[in-house]
């Protein structure tokens, strides 16, 4: 009997899957690792530079592409202190116009792309990278206005309003442009937290005003590129899937929570028309027990082969998110392809 082998990325398989094709095994998607399971998949690499590590962790982990930040462009922000939660209000620097005038706003021109070069020298054959924005549209803007004096500014004063989401979102745009100069750039990520459990952060006319313009040209841009686009947005979206699927023509949607709308509905409701990817709820994967996670990860496998269905977390993998749980949720799609979990001592 032969020995499971270690995987071998091919980009190729998940971009068939965004594009409505079969891709002829099952495909994995993980918008980031911890680092404990970065360092447990590529223990030999504990000493090099963590987009080395990275790289090579997620190609061990069994996934086509790894999403990064590939420059140091971001929106300078006052420092929050940490915590368990950070505020959504406590630390804005933009409160009127004469603020937004005096804004420092970085030039993404300008920016180092050290990270792209570094990247692209460690990525491992047949993988590709996704380009993934220092946050969002609405997350930017949010985090620089201050959320309560956002939506009081949706009433006062509407043109600063879109005088501050055009400075956000331009200069979001033009870094997707400039990564997507980049060959082994094959997917742009469009991650920008749009919603709560309840509802969208906005109201759906004021998404349709200030957030969706911005996201259908990232991905017009992409498109225009040969790339396809993955919106990735925690919270409840729905009111604006048909948007995210007919105007936006996002390819993949990320991000799932149980308690929202468990993988499972959502695929039955979308999955027609717009890949499903990940979704298996990361307090399922803490709480769960990795047999639970294991039969579910089988379940979902059964279920979507040859659809449009990438596995995964319905978010990412931070670190409280026990390693045999991970294990257990990709193990089903590893085994599928002959491969195995090799993980070193913890």
């Amino acid at each position: 009997m032969n020995q499971p082998t270690l995987p071998r990325p091919d980009i190729e398989a998940l971009l068939a899957l965004l594009r409505g094709e079969d891709p002829g095994r099952p495909v994995q998607f993980e918008f980031w690792l911890n680092d404990r399971l970065e360092r447990r998949l590529a223990p030999d690499l504990d000493s090099a530079d963590p987009i080395t590590r990275r790289m090579t962790a997620y190609a061990r982990g069994g996934y086509d592409v790894v999403p990064m930040v590939l420059s140091d462009f971001a929106f300078p922000r006052r420092t929050q202190q940490s915590g368990a939660t950070i505020s959504q209000n406590a630390y804005a620097m933009i409160t009127d116009r004469a603020a937004f005038e005096a804004y420092p706003w970085p030039d993404p021109d300008a920016a180092d792309e050290r990270n792209l070069t570094q990247a692209v020298a460690a990525l491992p054959q047949g993988m590709g990278l996704a380009a993934v924005a220092p946050d969002g549209v609405l997350e930017n803007v949010t985090e620089l206005v201050g959320f309560e004096r956002l939506c009081e500014l949706t009433m006062d004063d509407p043109d600063l309003v879109d005088e501050i989401f055009a400075a956000v979102g331009s200069r979001i745009l033009r870094y997707y442009q400039r990564m997507l100069r980049c060959p082994q750039v094959r997917i742009v990520m469009g991650n920008d937290d749009w919603g709560h459990k309840g509802g969208t952060m906005l109201s759906p006319r004021m998404m349709r005003r200030w957030v969706l313009p911005w996201h259908e040209r990232i991905v017009a841009e992409a498109h225009a590129a040969g790339r396809p686009a993955i919106l990735h947005s925690c919270g409840r979206v729905a009111p604006l899937m048909d948007e995210v699927i007919d105007g936006l023509h996002y390819d993949g949607k990320h991000s799932q929570e149980d308690v929202i709308e468990p993988v499972e509905e959502a695929i039955g409701r979308w999955g027609s028309r717009i890949a499903i990817i990940g979704g298996i709820d990361v307090d399922f994967l803490c709480r769960a027990g990795a047999d639970a996670v294991r039969a579910r990860a089988e379940a979902l496998l059964r279920t979507t082969a040859g659809r449009r269905y990438a596995l995964g977390s319905g978010n990412s993998i931070p670190g409280y998110v026990p390693d045999e749980a991970w294990a257990a949720m990709v193990g089903p799609a590893l085994e599928r392809r002959g491969l195995e979990v090799r993980l070193s001592a913890a």
